[in-house]
């Protein structure tokens, strides 16, 4: 996946919980997308469905409208549906504003008990 943006991005999650910092490179890319190998086992299987790419009046504008779909442990799947609006430029996403709902992704990965901690913790 890192691959597929460029050198220098910014990259945000606007709708992260708790607030998460911009993705400003590839190697800061890398490391978001690196799952130990502890923790890739405890995670239920996700995938991509649902791709529809809309174009913008900004040729290096696109929106991808698409959902992760979970799978889980009792074999029922979650969809979380996600919005990105990404800034291509020579092939390579530069820029990226990633929407996803905070609170299907905690619960599709058995982890609400984490996200009511983090926000216990920004009320405090």
């Amino acid at each position: 996946m890192p691959d597929l943006y460029g050198e220098v991005t910014d990259v945000r999650h606007p709708m992260a919980t708790p607030e998460s910092e911009p993705l400003t490179s590839r190697r800061a890319l890398q490391e978001h997308f690196t799952v130990p190998p502890e923790v890739r086992e405890s995670l239920p299987k996700r995938r991509v469905v649902d791709v529809v790419v809309h174009e913008t009046a900004d040729p290096e504008v696109i929106v991808a409208e698409f959902a992760y779909e979970f799978t889980l442990p009792d074999d029922s799947m979650a969809k979380v549906p996600c919005i990105f609006v990404m800034r291509v430029r020579d092939g390579q996403i530069i820029e990226s504003r990633d929407y996803i709902d905070p609170i299907r992704t905690y619960t599709a990965r058995g982890d609400l008990d984490r996200l009511i901690a983090s926000l216990r913790k920004d009320v405090s």
